[in-house]
């Protein structure tokens, strides 16, 4: 086996390496990851490498902040009933716990909504607007949604509901809803907000910040949990929020992802950004996913340990049901793609079958990207109207080619590298034909090569224990920083690699002079390949390995280049 993909070295920026290693004292190799992060100036880094909650920035920043504050100490002060919208992922459901416990702090019982995923789709429809009337409302906020309800919330300002917006998601077309009360979203124009990529969650927790008059730091576990799980940048504001809130999430006083913690088989270790994007978030998605989203609602506002086992346990049970049904459908899918794909012609695969279960087609359509390095759009299809997911690859702007097939589509939304759909299944070839005629005119060969960013080129002799425990002030990792990736060219093989349980490549390389133990998880493949090769080089994160106390340096291998 040899790699296929693309390689991208940054090129070095030595003035600006010397003046940060002078400046702050590190290594020109850390300064060299920091500048590769969009660090500037010796300021910059310092405040990258210190991401304390001193950091965390003024929640009135936001132009309608006092405004909404001022809604919200109204309502509460004439015990007005307050509803808050949210939705049915981690970031909204974490954004709806804060903001619950908020007006709990204050004596109010907010109600609250969130969509069914199925049924009713993301944001405001109109059974929570008539909810919201049923109820003698007052006060409606939304967390993690709302930017794109303008009609919605017309509609609920006719009925005197005050409407205050907290989101994060761009407005399409700068179009943003004008009738609500109050808007706060770091990506509308004008927002007066300077860091413009917190998750829904962050952008609720400056709400609750704004309220009481405190950081409240012990709100970061439910913070970092979902701005991790929404994948937004691990940068400025949101590294203070996850560094902090990690350590908070590790050691959380709450009952319910105490138990979760338990369930999952971590407790007792750290959490890190890695435990929380693999195996917390995918849990209270799953609730959402293949059942209704409240049991993962009421599992984080749990008070009582015995009832946050019992919750943590039935997010168990469907977990591994979400799991079964996403197999099944991968297992179908890849027989669907075998027969019906001919990649010679179909650049962007799109796939179609009767009563796949919705909840899952983004999960399943990210892993054909994946596999396949091609756009993918799964539709599961019910009757006469279906449903799809998509989701894309680097060089591909997903939504830009939906806009384009509109005609052939009866709703979409999403972004460049993820979007749903709505079409009639006579549409279904069509749309296929046509998004691939639009991918041939846009995409070369080498789009459908995946890349592989390295952060440096370095010698073995480049790496000891001092640089690698430098390298953790880079952390927590994640989107929009991640782990350091360097590249060492002309190594051999030293002995005969093994292939250990779950694929996992055990090797040692040498350069001549120095030599060190590799380990690459999903890389047995590479086995045969690697004894037949003269020389080869070697994309790696190096780490100290800590196991039994070794203390020794272990390159954990990416991929592999045969010369």
């Amino acid at each position: 086996m040899r790699s296929h993909k693309i390689l991208n070295i940054t090129s070095p920026n030595i003035d600006l390496q010397n003046t940060l290693s002078r400046e702050l004292d590190i290594s020109n190799i850390l300064a060299q990851l920091l500048i590769n992060r969009g660090i500037k100036n010796p300021q910059e880094a310092e405040e990258f490498l210190n991401p304390v909650p001193d950091r965390l920035l003024d929640p009135y920043a936001f132009t309608d902040m006092q405004k909404a504050v001022g809604i919200i100490k109204g309502a509460v002060k004439n015990k007005k009933k307050v509803m808050i919208f949210g939705d049915y992922d981690v970031d909204g459901l974490t954004a709806l716990t804060l903001l619950k416990e908020a007006f709990a702090r204050n004596g109010v019982e907010a109600l609250h909504y969130i969509p069914h995923r199925i049924n009713e789709g993301y944001g405001l429809n109109r059974n929570s607007v008539l909810f919201a009337k049923q109820k003698d409302i007052s006060l409606l906020i939304t967390v993690d949604c709302g930017t794109g309800n303008s009609e919605e919330i017309k509609e609920l300002r006719k009925h005197n509901i005050d409407v205050i917006v907290t989101d994060h998601h761009e407005p399409v077309n700068n179009e943003v809803p004008l009738s609500a009360s109050a808007l706060i979203n770091p990506k509308v124009k004008g927002s007066g907000y300077k860091y413009r990529d917190l998750a829904g969650v962050g952008v609720a927790y400056k709400l609750c910040q704004a309220l009481s008059g405190s950081k409240l730091l012990e709100e970061l576990d439910l913070v970092s949990l979902g701005t991790i799980a929404d994948v937004a940048p691990l940068t400025g504001e949101n590294r203070v929020i996850v560094k902090e809130g990690l350590v908070k999430l590790t050691h959380t006083k709450r009952p319910g992802l105490k138990a979760l913690i338990e369930t999952s088989r971590i407790k007792g270790k750290r959490i890190t950004s890695v435990s929380v994007s693999y195996i917390l978030a995918p849990r209270i998605n799953a609730s959402g996913r293949v059942d209704t989203a409240e049991t993962a609602l009421k599992l984080l506002l749990s008070r009582e340990d015995e009832d946050s086992m019992t919750l943590a346990k039935a997010i168990e049970t469907l977990n591994r049901r979400r799991q079964k049904i996403e197999e099944k459908i991968m297992e179908e899918a890849n027989d669907l793609i075998d027969r019906e794909i001919n990649f010679k012609e179909h650049k962007i695969i799109v796939i179609a079958k009767e009563d796949w279960h919705q909840g899952v087609l983004g999960i399943v359509a990210s892993k054909l990207a994946d596999k396949f390095y091609r756009p993918t759009i799964v539709i599961s299809k019910i009757g006469g109207i279906c449903k799809g997911s998509g989701r894309s690859i680097k060089n591909f702007h997903l939504f830009e080619a939906l806009l384009e097939c509109k005609d052939c589509l009866k709703t979409f939304g999403g972004h460049s590298h993820a979007a749903g759909l709505i079409i009639t299944s006579d549409n279904i070839m069509e749309f296929r034909n046509k998004i691939n005629r639009l991918a041939k005119e846009r995409m070369v060969l080498d789009d459908l090569l995946p890349s592989i960013d390295i952060d440096m080129e370095l010698s073995l002799a480049d790496l000891d224990a001092e640089i690698i425990g430098e390298l953790k002030g880079l952390a927590p990792f994640g989107a929009g920083n991640p782990e350091p990736l360097f590249y060492t060219r002309g190594l051999h093989l030293r002995g005969e690699p093994q292939v250990l349980s779950r694929d996992t490549l055990k090797f040692w390389v040498t350069d001549g002079d120095i030599t060190f133990e590799a380990i690459g998880f999903g890389m047995g493949s590479f086995k045969e390949s690697l004894m037949n090769a003269g020389a080869f080089d070697l994309v790696y994160t190096p780490r100290i390995d800590d196991w039994h106390g070794k203390g020794t340096i272990l390159l954990e291998g990416k991929d592999i280049f045969f010369r």
